[in-house]
């Protein structure tokens, strides 16, 4: 049985009063997540009872930590059914992920190759497909999004010519909340043999990932925001293509021989891990893992299914509230028949954007902050998306499944007083200032 309130005990912070006499509310998990004791205390028990280098030593400590460490991958693995835990690499994060992709992959592309991405990217899967568009003259194309805030799967196949050698795709975009259909990318990807890469940072701490059934070669996400630490990366891939792809760094561990003239490189994933690793946070994030599947990812999925559509309802009552959510934008224009309804069911789950035309988010965040509610304003690292949107920035609530009905109740009536400080409460002189 899922049972929050039991889970809610696993985290010390959710008792944490904010300005001293407010308990707080934290509704900015697409930032990053809390972390359960368990998680914290394995950070706490690598330090004290075996800290020690990895593949170096032959000493207890040494053996303990790197058993311990490697054992994260197959963890990954199984998190996601990928096929090989070899070709599970550890990052610092999900955007050096995909920078390592973008320098390594670019390396054997030239002058007119092209890359697809889409309009609803975060910057890390933008600008390190812009550095290398500057060294090596590739073409950028973006697929279009939909009124109802979905990829335009048929602008897709216009935009993907012979010349198109990846495609880079969010599964679950951090401010629409749409979840994409990988498996249709991947296939009209791979009629011209192109790679298909999925940044699937704000899916895989939210819903199933069957990694091996999707089509497509890379996959990236991220251990902070699924209750693991900072300073974690996965980037998982087939190890056919990284045996191919050239090291992102050099230094210890990713090198088999080194002589005075030259050197090879060590087998994957090592290859692609130069250096001392964040040896307690990848063992803390297998801690994690172990956490979400001792819970259910499906059953997190369904929670947070119940949390969004009851915050979804809620809002309705502000007339002058703009949302941005692909579930949502739905409802109000009808199902149709959207490519993402079947493999992006999570679509619009977990996170709700919106803006008002005259409070800036920056205000309406921090009133509610002086509540004890926690919300994310601004861009959102999608600045491109958000001039799509006619926006500069947005206000963005997201939901974990630690969060309550309750707290989604406190954060309605701040955001209603939130509204009211500035005169926008009946929003009845709002009607002069907007385009009729």
């Amino acid at each position: 049985m899922f049972d929050v309130k039991k889970i809610r005990k696993d985290f010390k912070i959710l008792n944490r009063e904010i300005w001293d006499d407010k308990l707080l509310v934290y509704l900015d998990n697409a930032a990053t997540t809390q972390k359960p004791n368990c998680v914290i205390d394995s950070i706490v028990n690598y330090y004290e009872n075996y800290n020690a280098n990895i593949h170096r030593g032959v000493h207890k400590l040494a053996e303990e930590a790197t058993v311990a460490y490697e054992n994260v991958r197959e963890k990954v693995s199984r998190f996601i059914n990928a096929s090989d835990e070899d070709a599970v690499i550890f990052t610092r994060n999900a955007t050096e992920s995909m920078n390592l992709l973008a320098f390594c992959l670019g390396e054997s592309l030239k002058e007119g190759d092209e890359v697809i991405i889409s309009e609803m990217e975060h910057h890390a899967n933008i600008i390190p497909w812009y550095l290398l568009r500057d060294r090596k003259k590739i073409t950028i194309k973006f697929i279009p999004i939909t009124e109802k805030y979905e990829l335009d799967y048929e602008a897709l196949e216009k935009l993907i010519t012979k010349k198109t050698k990846i495609v880079s795709i969010t599964q679950k975009s951090n401010v629409l909340g749409t979840v994409n259909d990988i498996k249709k990318i991947s296939k009209l990807a791979k009629t011209v043999n192109a790679i298909v890469i999925v940044d699937a940072a704000q899916s895989a701490p939210h819903m199933k990932i069957d990694f091996s059934n999707l089509g497509a070669d890379f996959i990236a996400f991220s251990s902070h925001k699924m209750c693991g630490p900072t300073g974690i990366g996965v980037l998982v891939g087939k190890k056919e293509l990284l045996e191919k792809m050239p090291p992102y760094m050099g230094g210890g561990e990713m090198i088999r021989k080194v002589t005075f003239e030259d050197f090879t490189c060590n087998d994957v994933p090592w290859k692609f891990e130069a250096g001392t690793p964040n040896i307690a946070d990848v063992i803390a994030f297998g801690v994690a893992l172990d956490y979400l599947e001792n819970i259910g990812i499906e059953n997190i999925y369904e929670y947070e299914k119940e949390l969004t559509l009851y915050a979804l309802d809620k809002m309705k009552q502000f007339e002058f509230l703009k949302i941005y959510n692909s579930r949502a934008a739905s409802c109000e224009q009808g199902s149709g028949n959207s490519s993402s309804q079947d493999a992006g069911r999570g679509s619009g789950i977990g996170l709700i954007t919106f803006s008002n035309p005259v409070v800036h988010p920056h205000d309406i965040a921090t009133i509610v902050d002086q509540y004890g509610v926690a919300i994310r304003a601004g861009h959102h690292c999608a600045q491109p998306l958000m001039k799509k949107l006619g926006v500069s920035s947005t206000c963005r609530a997201s939901f974990y499944f630690y969060n309550t009905k309750e707290e989604i109740d406190i954060f309605i009536n701040v955001l209603k007083k939130a509204l009211e400080y500035f005169e926008i409460g009946a929003c009845k002189t709002l009607k002069t200032v907007l385009p009729k």
